[in-house]
This record gives structure tokens, sequence and C-alpha cells, in this order.
């Protein structure tokens, strides 16, 4: 149901013939109010897409009252033309929302999200006319809620979408991504919607903590996106307005479970990692650490081949800007503690790197804080993937 499960908001979905995949991949999502309070998180790559700049800019005054997505083109290093394009999107969808629905909406209420190939102009007039289409077919259903995910997916193999309910409100959400998947406040195309009555600031900051602990921990091949978005939209549909640590809290079980949907779906993937830290002097530290076992190649081509190599992860924690003695920590790999006081432990004959589900534990020894970076292994079919595809 995804985007579609709260209250207030449709979603409008066509095939304009930009993805070579074929299918649905252009999205439009509208929030019918009667609140239009909204908040996003942008990559923090320097080098950013024309829908990020356009997105940022709009979302200033934390409202929006739609969004138009694409799929087979990022709009990114396509220079005047393609911030046009960008432009010219939000105007269309404004000006048909007004025409078609009666809509008091400007272009500056409409955010805009990409994702596919860089450095390809989209074919302009298909997704003006594919954003009347879409705009035709909005609905509130639970299949105009799967399209609109259909829409999004690049690489993905599956769609990725979550509803969660609380006291009378709900939280509908959905996301793409399989590769280039690391952290930068968002790391995926990803929008979230509520019927819950929030106001543009709590909004804001719940879900810049939600990501913070969610999809910022996701760091699957160290490639950081040009477009990466995360868009939360409020529709205040229910009436009900949850007390602010009540909506924190689900928002980020909402954003969790998008991160590991992601993660389980990463590009060639055959182990999915859970790197928890625990024992640090801060929970900065603990990422540091994660995130740095994480981008360690050898590490994870060790995971795919079955090899728990305890050394690497303590090579790699070694890199990590953390206050911890190297010598000190402990390393347990599916539960079998391999490594002591930075020293060996349990035979590494013991470790089974047969499930897909693998968990590293690291012990700091030096504070009481933790954190868990989610990554994946280094496997021939990614390298195959990213050779034999333009991404």
């Amino acid at each position: 149901m995804s985007v579609t499960y709260p209250k207030g908001f449709r979603a409008g979905s066509v095939a304009a013939g930009l993805a070579a995949r074929g299918g649905v991949d252009l999205t439009v999502v509208v929030n019918d109010g009667p609140t239009f309070d909204a908040a996003a998180v942008f990559t923090s790559n320097r080098a950013k897409a024309h829908p990020i700049r356009w997105s940022m800019a709009a979302i200033d005054d934390r409202q929006a009252k739609a969004i138009v997505l694409n799929s087979g083109g990022a709009n990114c290093f396509t220079g005047p033309e393609g911030f046009a394009l960008t432009h010219r999107s939000a105007e269309h969808t404004a000006e048909t929302l007004s025409v078609v629905e009666g809509f008091d909406v400007s272009a500056s209420d409409v955010l805009v999200c990409s994702t596919g190939l860089i450095g390809e102009p989209l074919p302009a007039g298909a997704v003006i006319q594919g954003i009347e289409v879409a705009i035709s077919h909005l609905d509130d259903s639970p299949e105009a809620g799967k399209q609109s995910a259909q829409a999004i997916m690049t690489t993905d193999t599956v769609v990725k979408t979550v509803e969660k309910e609380r006291d009378g409100w709900r939280i509908g959400a959905m996301a793409k991504g399989a590769g280039m998947l690391a952290p930068g406040l968002a790391t995926m195309l990803v929008v979230i919607t509520t019927d819950a009555k929030v106001d543009g600031d709590t909004a804001d900051a719940a879900l810049r903590a939600a990501t913070a602990a969610s999809v910022d921990r996701l760091d699957s091949d160290g490639c950081m996106s040009t477009n990466d978005q995360v868009t939360l939209m409020v529709s205040g549909a229910s009436g009900v307005a949850p007390e602010s640590s009540t909506f924190e809290d689900l928002l980020l079980e909402v954003c969790v479970d998008l991160a590991q949907q992601l993660q389980r779906d990463a590009e060639g993937a055959s182990h999915d990692i859970t790197i928890e830290v625990i024992g640090a002097a801060s929970e900065a530290d603990a990422v540091a650490v994660g995130r740095a076992v994480a981008r360690s190649n050898l590490f994870k081509a060790a995971i795919f081949g079955g090899d728990p190599n305890w050394g690497r992860i303590l090579a790699a924690m070694g890199t990590a800007e953390a206050d911890f003695v190297v010598d000190a920590t402990d390393v347990s790999i599916n539960g079998v503690r391999v490594a002591s006081a930075g020293m060996p432990d349990q035979p590494r004959s013991a470790v089974d790197l047969s499930p897909r589900e693998t968990h590293i534990l690291i012990d700091l020894k030096a504070g009481g804080h933790s954190a868990s970076i989610w990554t994946n292994d280094l496997t021939h079919d990614y390298v195959h993937e990213n050779s034999a595809y333009s991404s």
C-alpha cells in the first residue's frame, strides 16, 4: 500500500518510456491535506543532481503538496537544460493539479526526484506528458501505492514499502535503492507519508533523528549517490496529534525497516552483515569503527568467501578516528569470539558463515556507547552487475 496507506494521500503512475526495463517509471504523490507540512534530507555529496538542488530550495518553508519522481535517468550533470526540465516538471505538476484538481498549488510546493543513469538528458516531452497522465491516474488505493513504489525502481529486484499504524494515525513509505548505498543523511530515494497532525519543525527534527539512526547507518558499497533524498509529507487527515516522542519512535521504526529492506536487496549480495560496535567512548566512535569495517573490501570479500578472517576486521578498525586501543578489543563473528584483547581466541573453524545473516560484534572496551552499521559482502555478481550496467 505504501504512500497511500495514510489518509489524505493519492498516487498516480505511468510508463513514460524513461526506463529501459519498461513498465511504470514516473509517479506523482499528492497530499490532499488539510495540512501540508513536510521535511526532507538530502545527499551530502557535493555533486548534486538538478532535482536535489530544486527540492532543497522548495522545502525551505517546510511545506510540500506534491512530489514527482522518475526512474530511467538521474538528470545529473545535464547542464542548464537539465535544470530547466526539473523546474518545468514542478511547474507543470502545479499547473496540472490546479486545472484538473482545482488545487491552490505553486511550483515551489512541488518536490522533484530522479534516479538512474548520470550524464544522460531525460526526454523532456516524455517527462511532461508523463506528469499529465500520472495525475490523471491519481488514486488512494493500495494498488496506486504499489505502482508508485514500482515506478522508482532501478536495479531493485523488489518493491520496498512499509505501513505502520498507531492509535488512529498512520505512516506509509516507499523506497528504492540497491547500489550506490552509502550514507550522507540519506542513501536512496524515499517518500514517507503520514496522516498524523505534526508541524513542520517537529517533522524536520523527527526525520533527521530517524535517518541518522537508520539509513545513515547503511553502508553497502561505500559509493554515495548524487540523487539521495528522503521526504516526509504530513496531511494531518487523521485529526490525531501524537506526542512528538511517539511520532519519532514510529518514524524510526519505518526508517529502520526500509534500511534493512535496502540492505537485503543490495546488488549481488550473498550476505547481509550487521556490524555491532559496543563499549565505545561515544556513539560517534562506535559509528566510525563500524563504518571503517563496513568499507573494507578485504573484509567484505572474506565474508563472501566464507572466511572468518578477523585480522581484516582489526586492521580496518585501526583506521577509524576513535578513542580506543585496538589491542584491548574483542571481536566475535556469528556468536563465536575469535579475538580477545587483540589476540586469537576461539578457532576460526568454529564460525559458520553459511547463513545469509552475518553478525559481527566488536567490543572496544572504551566506554558505554554502541551503534550498528549495516553492510553486505563483496561478490562476483556485484562486480558483474556494475561492469555490465551503466549506473
